[in-house]
């Protein structure tokens, strides 16, 4: 399952008409109406998109994902909102972006290609294109314009903007608030960037700033990629192994990533998706052992296993005896 920051939810309720229950609309995904608005604070991606769909509902969405973007703010993103001023020029912000986003989500990645005209500033997400997440994608383009603008030096403008999903009933607003031509149904998410634009000294850009601030997130996204990508990755496989191994394309699916993406991050981890797996079903079988509760035939069917015997095999491999050993181990101590 992948995350994203409660601050996308709180943004896109406070943008919402004063008739809509903006509070119901907190709750229904969690959230306190009256709580702090943290960054750090996730939610899962799903419970968002649908909250998204809940306000499609209940009032026009066309122009809400735009004026979100619009209304985030540098500073709402933390230390990733200083790096993105402290960068020296746009190419450094956007960059910074492509590098640390994970600090606030487990679903979307951004890569800076090169394009012939310019440079490419794309959005990555897997999963099923539903209304919650064209919303989401929508909102999250109009952010990055949005933040270019408030340290660009001279007015900024996308030399396109690029939408997978079909066109809302009217694109007007949107080519208004871009700048530029907005092309829905294209084969991705990406904004076309000038060299000239990626190449504005940014307003606030301070070296000595920068690499302070670099050096912190760096540290950040070690902790929390190692910590996030681990604990949701074997929440995921525990999931599945009810209905035997699952597969790796499965499970990086479901925490919003490619399997080229989901291979590529573990092995920074020096982490296999075949050692991770190994490792959830032996802790998991642990974890089951200790409750009594579960029959040893009922272990090895959740932890993946077709027959208790392999599950026997396997577990001895682990730690060095039987589960019938290790279960009575545990109950006296």
């Amino acid at each position: 399952m992948g995350y994203v920051t409660s601050l996308f939810a709180r943004k896109m309720v406070a943008a919402l008409p004063e008739d809509v229950d903006t509070a119901g609309l907190l709750e229904g995904a969690g959230l306190d109406p009256d709580g702090v608005w943290d960054p750090k604070a996730m939610i899962p991606a799903a419970t968002y998109y649908d909250m998204l769909e809940r306000i499609a509902e209940r009032t026009d969405v066309t122009e809400l994902p735009v004026r979100v973007g619009e209304s985030m703010r540098c500073d709402d993103y933390g230390a990733l909102g200083l790096a993105w001023k402290a960068a020296l020029d746009l190419h450094g912000s956007f960059s910074r972006v492509e590098r640390y986003a994970r600090l606030w989500t487990s679903v979307v990645e951004y890569e800076l290609r090169p394009h012939p005209r310019g440079t490419l500033f794309i959005l990555h997400r897997a999963g099923d294109r539903r209304l919650g997440m064209r919303l989401s994608n929508e909102a999250t383009l109009a952010s990055g314009v949005s933040l270019a603008r408030q340290v660009c030096p001279v007015p900024f403008a996308p030399l396109e903007v690029y939408v997978r999903h079909p066109a809302p009933k009217t694109v007007a607003f949107h080519q208004d608030w871009f700048g530029c031509p907005v092309r829905f149904g294209a084969d991705l998410d990406a904004l076309l960037l000038s060299p000239e634009a990626l190449a504005q000294p940014n307003v606030l850009g301070d070296e000595g700033i920068s690499r302070y601030l670099i050096s912190h997130l760096d540290a950040e996204l070690s902790e929390i990629g190692e910590r996030s990508l681990v604990e949701q990755s074997k929440a995921a496989i525990a999931q599945a192994l009810s209905e035997g191994m699952p597969k790796m394309s499965d499970v990086a699916r479901g925490l919003g990533l490619s399997a080229r993406s989901f291979h590529r991050r573990l092995a920074e981890h020096g982490m296999s998706f075949q050692s991770l797996t190994e490792e959830t079903r032996r802790e998991l079988a642990e974890g089951l052992l200790r409750d009594q509760r579960h029959s040893l035939a009922e272990i090895a069917f959740l932890t993946g296993f077709s027959e208790q015997s392999s599950f026997t095999r396997a577990f001895k491999r682990w730690v060095g005896m039987t589960p019938a050993s290790y279960r009575k181990d545990v109950s006296t101590s």
